[in-house]
């Protein structure tokens, strides 16, 4: 049998009392060796120097009635036994220098002396497992009734109440679900990863870094992790999305950081920026590796400190928020030619999640496209299904190694829109799936075949898609030239060597500068985006 040994402090009122009179009253500290059917073999009594005599008149009656008790006292003055900060130090200390013999000894925390703020410190630090015992709580008899009184043990190892265990389990099965949007994924791997976020999310405030292709969910994640947290009660504000590839220039900086009025052409007025807009929130800036480095080196800061200069201004404002960052390239080669700052970079790593494409998760296509098809019911009374042999063409095209899924789960979404849509009386019939099924494979091809679009798209990202044709071919053949040029000035002249010639042309870098202004381009991004 393990010996029990009790931890508590004298009480300085509930344990007083002098002569004999003091028998009369109940004192909790003297109760708990009275238990007939719990041996107290040690107890560690706490008290200050003002209370010697007292625990010598304590100490003295428990030797009376269990000899058997070992009593050690340990004196820790405390300026104020109400000052959480204190008292939470002097015990931490007191647990730390402890001796604890868990083989041999089983720990009892007495909660019954002691201010309400000491007894919150017990809690707390046998909780975490400072103090690795019980919560012992003694009751004073009855009205009238002699005796001790009795007592109850509270373990804090949640583990050993299955209720309590099941129950936990439950609410983190359905955080995982949650994050999942309700899907029922198959893939180890991805469920794994959904695993890790949601400890991550809900224990953690730091910076989130999502890697994926494009298409994979990265934003859907970003916007469910913070509805988890929202639910919680972890952050009070916006969930604030930001596309950064759609950023440029002051055009970035003002529209993260704010801008006072006249401190950039056509700043009429003040601008808070989205930064502020995510105050006690989170900020998702997707394909962040878009921003240049003095913007990078802006997000840095913001995200340390939680103040920034909006543009033109002297004063920092102030905004706490949780960074949510999302990239669809490789940051670390990034970093090691030049493109991104090792220092955010290193901010970011701390948790850094892979998202597979679709082609990497074909298992999970099936339960996805059932998502995509009751999403499309939502807030509608008609209902679409996929007739059964409709099904099977569509998911064995789907499945089959040679689909590209080159927008992965964008893709899919929208190729299930598409069906849903046009499908006759809710039913989506085999031949709306081969002609959507010849449509994705002509998109495909098309996207192969299509070396403008793969040009463009390392530029402009997804606002590629924005573009009119007739801009697409311009803006890739100027891409190109910049590309193969040594400096602004060269590519101009490459460009506009007709106009040069009829002398029709003054200042050919100025002339493509203001032509890459209107894609919100400049310079080092139409010669280093590749």
């Amino acid at each position: 049998m393990k010996r029990n040994i009790a931890i508590g402090f004298l009480g300085n009122n509930l344990d007083g009392g002098k002569g004999p009179r003091r028998w009369e009253h109940w004192r909790p500290t003297v109760a708990l060796c009275q238990q007939d059917d719990m041996v107290i073999d040690r107890l560690d009594l706490i008290h200050d120097r003002r209370q010697i005599k007292q625990a010598e008149t304590v100490i003295a009656d428990i030797v009376g009635v269990s000899p058997e008790t070992e009593v050690r006292t340990h004196i820790i003055d405390m300026r104020d036994p109400w000052d959480f900060q204190e008292v939470y130090g002097a015990l931490h200390d007191f647990a730390l220098d402890y001796t604890f013999n868990e083989d041999e000894e089983d720990y009892l925390v007495h909660l019954t002396t002691g201010t309400h703020v000491a007894q919150i410190c017990w809690f707390l630090l046998t909780e975490a497992r400072y103090i690795p015992g019980r919560l012992l709580q003694l009751r004073p008899p009855k009205a009238q009734q002699p005796g001790p009184g009795d007592y109850s043990i509270i373990d804090l190892d949640l583990s050993r109440y299955d209720r309590l265990a099941q129950r936990f389990d439950a609410e983190r099965e359905h955080g995982t679900d949650f994050l999942k949007a309700g899907i029922a994924t198959q893939n180890v791997d991805f469920n794994a990863m959904i695993d890790r976020v949601e400890q991550v999310a809900i224990k953690s405030d730091a910076p989130l870094l999502l890697i994926g292709p494009t298409g994979a969910g990265k934003s859907e994640l970003a916007q469910r992790i913070y509805d988890l947290k929202r639910a919680r009660h972890q952050v009070q504000g916006a969930f604030v999305p930001v596309n950064c590839s759609t950023l440029r220039g002051e055009r970035a900086l003002s529209t993260l950081f704010g801008h006072r009025r006249g401190a950039i052409t056509g700043a009429g007025t003040d601008r808070a920026g989205l930064l502020r807009a995510a105050n006690k929130g989170v900020v998702f800036l997707d394909e962040i590796d878009e921003l240049g480095l003095d913007e990078q080196a802006m997000i840095l800061h913001a995200v340390e400190s939680g103040r920034f200069y909006p543009v033109g201004s002297d004063s920092e404002v102030e905004s706490r928020f949780q960074l949510i960052a999302g990239a669809n390239q490789d940051l670390a080669k990034l970093v090691s030619e030049g493109r991104f700052r090792a220092d955010l970079f290193a901010r970011l790593n701390l948790w850094t999640f892979h998202l597979p494409g679709l082609k990497a998760r074909r298992e999970d296509i099936e339960p996805n496209v059932d998502y995509e098809l009751a999403r499309g019911r939502a807030g509608r009374s008609d209902q679409v299904v996929l007739n059964a042999d409709a099904r099977r063409r569509y998911l064995r095209f789907a499945k089959d190694p040679s689909s590209d899924w080159t927008g992965n789960f964008r893709d899919l979404g929208a190729s299930i829109a598409r069906m849903r849509t046009l499908a006759p009386r809710g039913r989506i019939t085999s031949t709306m799936v081969d002609e959507e099924v010849a449509r994705l494979q002509t998109q495909w091809r098309a996207g192969q075949a299509d070396p403008d679009a793969n040009l463009l798209a390392e530029v402009l990202g997804e606002a590629v898609v924005d573009l009119d044709r007739f801009d697409r071919v311009q803006l890739a053949e100027v891409i190109r030239v910049c590309r193969d040029s040594s400096s602004l000035s060269a590519a101009g002249r490459e460009l506009f060597a007709a106009s040069r010639a009829k002398k029709a042309s003054s200042n050919d870098a100025d002339r493509l500068r203001k032509y890459l202004e209107r894609f919100g381009l400049d310079w080092k991004m139409a010669k280093g985006a590749g």
